[in-house]
């Protein structure tokens, strides 16, 4: 009787900890992305330029992974608010992002919100 209690109990917590989620993912492999219904309306702006200017060298699953799990997905390092901005640096001096300062602030902020509803 115990382990029947435990077990529902188990099921329980692990679908409500999944409903929960604020950020949710559609697709899978290249194809995922955030949901942009589940993103605040005042970042849906920032949200359209990532699906525009990000996906230019990578996949969107790279990004969603790194918000999910707080690791970068090829390297393993931490994914925080500093690394996301170590990361914008970075991408605002590749030639080929093709991103300016302010592009690079809106997604920086995009990024960092994520990461705080995805800690909720």
């Amino acid at each position: 009787m115990k382990r029947l209690l435990l077990l529902t109990a188990l099921v329980t917590f692990a679908t409500y900890s999944q409903a929960d989620a604020r950020i949710k993912v559609k697709g899978r492999g290249d194809k995922m992305n955030f949901d942009p219904e589940s993103i605040s309306v005042e970042f849906r702006p920032s949200f359209d330029l990532m699906t525009r200017k990000c996906v230019k060298c990578h996949t969107m699953e790279r990004t969603v992974i790194a918000i999910q799990t707080g690791r970068a997905p090829i390297t393993g390092q931490p994914f925080d608010k500093q690394a996301v901005k170590a990361y914008g640096i970075k991408m605002l001096r590749k030639p080929n992002s093709e991103m300016n300062k302010p592009e690079i602030r809106e997604l920086v902020l995009l990024m960092n919100y994520l990461l705080e509803e995805n800690k909720k």
